[in-house]
């Protein structure tokens, strides 16, 4: 079916939203769906919170996806909850999914890092760096869950910052994708390549709404991260990047689009149409690059005399959690030329509109000057 014209807004699960997302705005998610979904706790983190396991799918195709192994990438987790909620609706056409399909999903798997919105875990260690080690319990439950169900897919869920676009063009990188390398000479195994071809059945899903938006992320090959880890034990492991779409920093647009792109995935493996879909239509997305800027100020000497010296002022935004809410405060990444960036938001001190339009934002105005 085409997964575009599903009514996402009666799937949308609308207890989460927003950037700060933790096991405690989950729990009741979880308690209302586990009538329906087979539930676990699968250990505790550093500080002691649960780690959950869920079970949906009857089928033999097992499918093992986790999130937020970085506690401050949050998408991910908020489009696995609109996922459940699609396959547990009535009516809808999911049912080949769950036919086919045992799928394992692990919502949080870093609720320390989740609690303090950062990427490290409680001893701040990056669980994405610690597949070999396997120094920290959450790197060793997901272990565990990996030798336990033996998937045959993985499903490796990541955030990425607003500083990446697509190739060399003015388009963020709304959604990147990943066929993990399992060698240092990046080759294409069989597991790799079922990766690249359910890529290649996303991404062509995904270009008829975010055309030029999607991008591939860097494949060196890193035996320490987990994705390539699972991709050297032969299970097809797949990458994603849910990153900036245009004046959304909540990320709700991007939660969309990655639940398009795991209904498509889903059908794909359900009906193994894998062999459809070509490795070349995966290396013809382009790759990321970080050419953007939050807020990008091009002739800045006409702004204020203390930028004589600065023709062009790029700026990026920390996300600081305060309270139970993300800001994003301003700070100054690089000055110079600037000519081969972008800026997600632009002012030409040139343009009298561009000028006054900057100086009524007194937030960032005051900040600068």
């Amino acid at each position: 079916m085409d997964v575009t014209a599903l009514d996402y807004a009666s799937i949308k699960e609308g207890s989460v939203h927003g950037r700060y997302v933790t096991t405690e705005h989950i729990i009741p998610f979880l308690d209302r769906v586990s009538a329906d979904v087979r539930m676990e706790e699968i250990g505790r983190s550093v500080e002691g919170r649960p780690i959950h396991l869920l079970e949906i799918g009857t089928g033999k195709k097992k499918v093992l996806m986790w999130s937020q192994m970085h506690g401050n990438e949050s998408t991910t987790t908020k489009a696995l909850l609109d996922l459940i909620n699609y396959l547990n609706q009535t009516g809808l056409d999911s049912a080949s999914i769950l036919a086919e399909c045992q799928l394992l999903i692990i919502p949080i798997l870093n609720p320390d890092g989740a609690h303090r919105y950062t990427r490290l875990n409680a001893n701040e260690v990056d669980l994405n760096r610690d597949a070999i080690d396997l120094s920290q319990p959450e790197s060793r439950i997901l272990r565990e869950v990996y030798e336990r169900v033996s998937p045959d897919f993985c499903f490796n869920l990541h955030g990425q910052r607003t500083l990446f676009n697509v190739g060399r063009t003015e388009l963020p990188a709304t959604v990147s994708f990943l066929a993990p390398a399992s060698d240092q000479d990046r080759s294409i195994t069989e597991s790799r390549e079922i990766s690249m071809q359910l890529i290649a059945a996303m991404a062509l899903k995904l270009e008829e709404l975010i055309p030029g938006q999607i991008g591939r992320y860097d494949d060196s090959f890193n035996p320490n991260c987990v994705g390539d880890s699972f991709q050297m034990l032969s299970s097809p492991t797949l990458l994603f990047e849910a990153g900036h779409y245009p004046g959304d920093y909540m990320r709700e647009e991007t939660r969309k689009l990655l639940f398009y792109a795991l209904v498509e995935v889903l059908e794909v493996i359900a009906a193994n149409r894998h062999k459809d879909y070509s490795e070349d239509t995966y290396f013809g997305i382009p790759e990321n690059n970080k050419l953007f800027f939050d807020i990008l100020i091009r002739n800045a000497p006409l702004l204020h005399p203390k930028f004589a010296d600065t023709n062009s002022i790029g700026i990026r935004y920390e996300e600081v959690l305060e309270g139970r809410q993300i800001q994003f405060h301003p700070q100054i990444a690089e000055t110079g030329i600037l000519s081969q960036h972008f800026g997600h938001q632009t002012y030409d001190c040139s343009k009298t509109l561009d000028l006054d339009q900057l100086k009524k934002e007194l937030d960032l105005y005051n900040f600068l000057i």
